[in-house]
Formats: C-alpha cells, structure tokens, sequence
C-alpha cells in the first residue's frame, strides 16, 4: 500500500484520489475541493484572485482581465504546500479558469520544496479522456488494480444506459448552457454524455472547447431541450442569475420553453467536474432526456424542471 503525501488542486483529482481509496493520503487540497465533504477538513492549498460574490458578467470579465494581463486567476500558497511536504501534488493543463493549472503549480513550486515532488497533470477533454485520466492516476499511485476496478464499475454504468438506449432513433436535440453572461454552451466531455443519454448535442462539439455563442444561435437552433449548467455554479446560485436567459428575447417562444423541458443542473458538482461523478451526469442527462426509461434519483439535488 502507497504511503505518499498526496496534495490535490483539482476538485475532480481530489474525487479520483478518494475513490481509489487513498483519502488518508492527502495532505491538502485546493479551496474548491469539497468532495467527499470529509475533505474539507484538509488544509487549503490555493485561492481564488478576485471575490466570489461577483455577477457572472463581472466574473467573465474579471477572470478576461486577469489572463489577458498574463496573471492567474488562482494562487497556490506556496508557504503551505511546503509545510505538508507532498510526495505528488495533481493539478490539470485543462482550463486556466476552471482550476489551479500546471504552469501555475511548476511555477510556486521549482525549487522550492525541500524534496522533489511528482506533478502529475490531468488533460481531459472527452470522457474517454477522464476515464484514462483515473488510470493515470492510480498508476502513479501504485494502486493499477484499484484504478481498473473503479473504471469497470463506471464503464458499467454507461453500459446499462446504452444498452437501455440501443434501439431508440429518435433523440432530441438538448442545448446544455454552461455560462449565463456571456452565453457559454458546454463543450469537451459534455456533448459525449449528452449522446450517450440519449440526446443530440447542439452547438458545441465532443472533444472540443466550450464556445461562446450569439443568443440569435440558441433561437435558431430552436433546441428541444435545454439544460443550464454554469460552471461552478450550483442550482441554487443559478437561480439567483436565471433571469439573465429568462429575460433575454424569444425565450418564452423557445420550444423547449414552451414544452416546459428546460432544466436547471448542479454543474459545479457534476458536469464542471472530470471525476468518477461524470457517470452520475450522465444518469443526469438520462432522467432529464429519457424520463420514460431512467429514475435515478437525482431530481431536487442534482437537477430541477423550472417552469414559466
């Protein structure tokens, strides 16, 4: 069994880590880590450069501002890492604004640990990348069997949803809106679930970026289905911003609108996050699309119907 000092800047790394069952390895964790909740208890390892009470208008361009002046939108305390000693400190090279990146990390830290510490960085752009992403993992922790285990269990999953899904023709189109101000459809994995659960991903690609798109796109698109998943955001801070999309023109004349099939999801713990509980967005995604065919139970905490 490892015994290595684990310090984690990444909330999904921190999902990963725990799930392979070496919560009691980790020192630290970024302040964005809350999952499972026994690691809040941790010590915090990173912070974010500007408040969190901002609108997501300010927010956008706060965080615009910042990496167009070559800063970074999170700190790591150096001070701290150095403190606990990690053997292994995870990050990502994924998005500078969705978590604590790679350069960031090499940057606070070369040269300046008492002992070398690995760096492991996760990349993950579809879901076939975060699954990869939990084998990485657990083989740099020496524990290959733990990380194959868990990947058959979610793979499992996803199996027993296509298979449920395998003779259906018709999926409607689902639009999945990952920022309120400016209007931010979910790109990378997302569109992946979106087709497994049953769905047809409209303007955004797998694999790719999330895009900035015109509202004029989301009234031509006309999708069946829309699913708002601001990033970071849970349901409940979403709904205190909703009127950004509520109030924007033609909403109420959106066929998903008047088929009362606009939902309101909690990205900031499911869909924002490359972990192992990208299996449970995509069971989300199933009870949101196919509500004949899959209860799950996640309505009321991981997702909601909002009505006019």
């Amino acid at each position: 069994m490892p015994t290595e000092k684990i310090v984690s800047l990444l909330p999904a790394a921190t999902e990963i880590i725990c799930a392979l069952g070496l919560e009691k390895n980790l020192v630290g964790r970024s302040h964005e880590c809350d999952f499972p909740a026994s690691v809040k208890q941790l010590p915090v390892c990173t912070e974010a450069n500007f408040p969190d009470d901002l609108s997501s208008a300010d927010i956008d361009v706060k965080v615009k501002e910042i990496l167009a002046d070559a800063l970074s939108v999170y700190t790591v305390k150096r001070e701290q890492i150095k403190t606990l000693a990690p053997d292994v400190v995870v990050t990502q090279a994924q998005c500078e604004v969705c978590a604590v990146s790679l350069k960031d990390v090499e940057d606070a830290l070369e040269n300046y640990l008492d002992k070398q510490a690995q760096i492991i960085s996760l990349q993950p752009n579809s879901l076939d990348d975060i699954f990869n992403d939990i084998v990485t993992v657990a083989n740099a922790l020496n524990v290959p069997a733990a990380g194959a285990e868990l990947l058959e269990s979610l793979q499992e999953r996803v199996d027993i949803i296509k298979h449920k899904l395998k003779f259906i023709d018709s999926k409607p189109t689902v639009a999945c809106i990952e920022w309120l101000e400016p209007v931010m459809i979910s790109g990378n994995w997302v569109p992946g679930l979106v087709n497994i659960a049953g769905g047809t991903p409209v303007l955004a690609q797998d694999g790719k970026h999330s895009p900035y798109i015109e509202w004029d796109e989301i009234l031509q698109q006309d999708p069946e289905i829309i699913v708002v998943m601001p990033c970071g955001f849970s349901i409940e801070r979403t709904m205190r911003e909703i009127n950004l999309l509520l109030d924007r023109p033609g909403f109420a004349s959106l066929k998903a609108v008047k088929n009362d099939r606009f939902y309101i999801a909690d990205g900031n713990q499911y869909f924002n996050r490359p972990g192992p509980r990208i299996v449970d967005s995509i069971e989300i995604l199933a009870e949101i699309i196919r509500p004949k065919q899959f209860i799950f139970g996640y309505e009321g905490e991981g997702w909601i119907k909002f009505s006019l």
